[in-house]
């Protein structure tokens, strides 16, 4: 049976894509990307260079220079992938709450998200990819062989969020992290470039209801079928 070359998994914040990312390539042995990380990683680097998140082009000049390097996990704290911006590990400091709440602004914008996406699709088209995202499917690897939208209900990604957070010291509310969310989840739908939305052939999985196990052995299982479905996609 063949394998998809390409995956692209999409979904909003804290819908689990980035866990089950990991899992699917690390099973396939394929090359596992966060798209979203490097949006985080000009956001971080905007906040500490003092560039005002409203600055359109000073971002977009960021994004098409900054020193970003992914890597596989450097330490064993958890991480799924080690990030540094201009040789400093920073995977942690992307999941503050100042990065979440300025993410959403920074990659709406067009040229910031042309710099990256076209980053993106060199890695993509390389093929053996499990690559994750919001826009992955419809706008940077639309191509995928096997394309996943993976969404849960607001409140269950904040819970999950707010552990996150709770479990490294973050000292935030659950209140604090539903609202940047709910934000978030806004401003991520309505962009008018490369709105979060499923692609018109992806598979849409609600998680509301399903732990890392249960996600994992039921998309393993909807690649099997889809396999089966199109034998021609081989790997």
């Amino acid at each position: 049976m063949g394998r998809p070359l390409r995956i692209a998994i999409d979904g909003p914040a804290a819908s689990g894509k980035s866990t089950l990312a990991q899992r699917l390539a690390a099973h396939l042995g394929y090359v596992y990307i966060d798209t979203g990380v490097m949006y985080r990683a000009v956001t971080w680097a905007a906040l500490q260079k003092g560039i005002p998140v409203t600055d359109e082009d000073a971002l977009t000049r960021l994004a098409e220079t900054l020193d970003l390097d992914i890597r596989p996990p450097t330490v064993a704290d958890g991480r799924l992938y080690t990030v540094q911006v201009e040789g400093v590990d920073v995977t942690w400091a992307l999941r503050s709450p100042e990065v979440d709440a300025a993410v959403s602004q920074v990659s709406a914008y067009p040229g910031v998200r042309r710099a990256l996406t076209h980053r993106q699709r060199q890695i993509g088209l390389r093929g053996q990819v499990v690559m994750v995202g919001r826009d992955v499917g419809t706008v940077v690897l639309p191509e995928a062989d096997f394309k996943l939208y993976l969404d849960a209900d607001l409140e269950t990604r904040a819970w999950r969020r707010y552990r996150e957070l709770q479990d490294r010291g973050e000292a935030v509310s659950f209140e604090e992290v539903l609202e940047i969310m709910r934000q978030r989840d806004a401003m991520d739908q309505e962009r008018e470039v490369a709105p979060l939305r499923p692609a018109p052939d992806a598979i849409v999985l609600d998680t509301t209801a399903m732990d890392i196990e249960e996600v994992f052995h039921r998309v393993l299982s909807l690649i099997e079928e889809r396999c089966r479905e199109t034998p021609h996609v081989a790997g």
